[in-house]
């Protein structure tokens, strides 16, 4: 065992088989899978009604750019970060280098929790999204899970599969995805009863309301959006491409679901949109379709479909970035190395895209076995847990960045301004911690449950419970394999 020249053992060198992948994809690839996880037709169809329905505030436009420029903030340090580390942990390698390995082990335990449980309650709603087109159409009833157990194969062979496979397949979703919700916003506009009103973007319509669900209801929409570094490994230039798509994605995103929803409230009435989103609720685009001069039934139609289609896409995103994370750490030997072993042939992370896949057919069958519905307790538990995870994963990044840069003075004022390294993420940082905590004491509300319901507290825990795990398993490391323990972290920072 090497020991450096601090008296630290060395870490353990990385696996030589096939240990690097190919670098693929460029700032538009990575675009794709961010954008892709966020679903912008699912929040179209969910989000944007469930904000406008439960909360009654009439200003979600405005705090989906409010939210955005929270998360431009965050994206500063981020970008700083991921020009210094380019290992595909993104969270976990950040974690570790800014506020110490155990810490950066606790943050590994909470994304895997995190991601996998957005990827699996996504899944939920795509088996009973898809059941219910399948039976209007053709009067053929199948099982939710049995279609969920169908496409997981699906994502399973295309994660397996090279990245830029997976890249192709994201373009061409996301094309018809983007281009259903284009057409339903400008027919909103178009055909708006009330006229296009700028009341909804206003400060006041933003906070006359229940405005700490609403800001969780709008977060959850940008799910995905930092899932850029999980693919630095495999860009052609990870320290410029990652920032770059990151704050691609970020704008997009803001601009383009604070665009919906507005739409959605001038097409509904501004008057009366809320209570119609309180009524029609996941059906409120396709009822404001239907009534649309130049859209209807047939618009409608298509966008059911491709709703299935976007929901497909998010679940690839997903999966690929649960996949990341495994190889990363079974590379670094935080899980058994033979998971940081990528394919021969593919490049791809092929075995945590194998564990991924095994893992959401046992989940999805537990569920199914035990009669659970798809939506409200599929989706709705996992989903909201997977975003409250990734919520304090972004705090913890925030305050890794940070640390970083005052314990590494030599890169500051020669390499990184003090905006990226210290202002911007301590702005995120204070917002972030505010929108945790108002998701925190809210949760009931956004599970649909009331407040004395156990699961209000059960599944907040298990974040807890995990990430004190991972911090133990780091303590174990340090002291039972510390040559392990040296690497956590380091695969590719500097």
């Amino acid at each position: 065992m090497a020991i450096d020249h601090h008296g630290t053992p060395a870490p353990a060198p990385p696996l030589s088989s096939a240990s690097a992948p190919e670098r693929r994809i460029g700032v538009t690839g990575i675009v794709f899978f961010v954008v892709a996880a966020s679903a912008p037709l699912t929040v179209a169809a969910g989000g944007v009604p469930q904000s406008l329905g439960v909360t009654g505030i009439l200003g979600i436009p405005l705090l989906y750019l409010l939210i955005g420029v929270v998360l431009a903030l965050f994206s500063a340090g981020y970008a700083a970060m991921s020009r210094r580390i380019t290992g595909a942990g993104a969270f976990y390698a950040y974690t570790a280098q800014g506020l110490g390995r155990s810490a950066g082990v606790g943050a590994a335990f909470v994304a895997l929790l995190a991601y996998n449980a957005m990827q699996i309650g996504i899944a939920g709603l795509f088996g009973a999204t898809t059941a219910q087109f399948i039976d209007s159409k053709t009067g053929v009833a199948i099982p939710w899970w049995a279609l969920v157990l169908a496409c997981t194969v699906v994502v399973g062979a295309l994660g397996y599969r090279r990245v830029d496979l997976g890249v192709k397949v994201l373009a061409v979703l996301l094309v018809f995805e983007f281009g259903t919700v284009l057409v339903f916003d400008v027919g909103q506009f178009a055909d708006a009863p009330q006229g296009v009103s700028t009341a909804p973007l206003t400060w006041g319509a933003a906070t006359d309301g229940a405005l700490g669900v609403a800001l969780c209801c709008v977060f959850a929409a940008y799910m995905g959006f930092e899932s850029a570094a999980l693919y630095s490994e495999e860009c052609r230039d990870p320290r410029r491409t990652v920032a770059r798509a990151t704050y691609i994605a970020v704008g997009l995103i803001g601009v383009f679901y604070a665009a919906t929803a507005w739409a959605m409230i001038s097409g509904a009435g501004t008057g009366q949109a809320t209570k119609v989103a309180a009524e029609q609720g996941p059906e409120m685009l396709f009822f404001l379709g239907d009534r649309t001069s130049g859209l209807g039934p047939a618009f409608s139609d298509f966008a059911q479909l491709f709703l299935i289609t976007s929901l497909l896409a998010a679940l690839l995103s997903f999966h690929n970035a649960v996949a990341r994370y495994v190889r990363s750490l079974g590379r670094e030997g935080v899980l058994p190395r033979g998971l940081g072993v990528i394919h021969p042939r593919h490049g791809s992370p092929h075995r945590g895209s194998l564990l991924q896949t095994a893992l959401t057919l046992v989940v999805i069958g537990v569920f199914a076995l035990a009669g659970r519905d798809p939506v409200m307790d599929v989706f709705t538990w996992l989903t909201n847990l997977g975003a409250l995870g990734v919520i304090l994963l972004l705090l913890a990044t925030s305050a890794s960045v940070i640390a970083y840069f005052v314990r590494r003075r030599e890169l500051n004022e020669s390499s990184e301004p003090l905006w990226n390294r210290l202002v911007a993420p301590l702005l995120s940082g204070a917002a972030l911690a505010v929108i945790f905590w108002l998701a925190l004491t809210n949760f009931s509300v956004q599970l649909g449950v009331s407040s004395g319901n156990p699961l209000r507290w059960i599944l907040p825990s298990l974040i807890l419970v995990v990430a004190a795990a991972g911090v133990l398993w780091g303590v174990w490391l340090r002291r039972c394999r510390p040559e392990t323990y040296a690497g956590i972290g380091s695969a590719a920072g500097k």
